[in-house]
């Protein structure tokens, strides 16, 4: 057991839409991620994922059954985004965002693509 301050760990690194994990607990990891832009559209068919807003603000723009709709983050806020629903983070400022999800879940998750990282290092 040891503290863990997520505002030091995001001093660790500089690069956008790499996650890093921070701890792992019950089968989920917690990962630290800088945004900046656009994400892929993608979803996830077994997990779940929460997002919270460590520092700055995004868009997470979703697909709903009556359409796009999108929701505005700020910080301290938190969404969490239900397994099946298509969705993409938009951030036109850099965000530091703290993830909660399954160990294992592909960040970019149905979308593959150049932005998967299918082993968040450790930081």
């Amino acid at each position: 057991m040891h503290k863990i301050n997520p505002v030091e760990k995001f001093a660790r690194f500089t690069e956008h839409w790499s996650p890093k994990i921070v701890a792992e607990l019950n089968g989920q990891h917690v990962k630290l991620v800088k945004a900046h832009g656009s994400f892929p559209w993608h979803h996830h068919d077994r997990e779940d994922e929460m997002f919270l807003v460590v520092r700055g603000s995004f868009r997470m723009d979703y697909r709903a059954a009556d359409g796009e709709r999108h929701e505005v983050l700020h910080e301290g806020e938190l969404i969490v985004v239900p397994r099946g629903v298509e969705h993409r983070p938009v951030a036109e400022h850099e965000v530091w965002i703290m993830l909660f999800e399954p160990a294992g879940t592909l960040n970019t998750g149905s979308a593959g693509g150049a932005h998967t990282v299918a082993e968040p290092g450790w930081v």
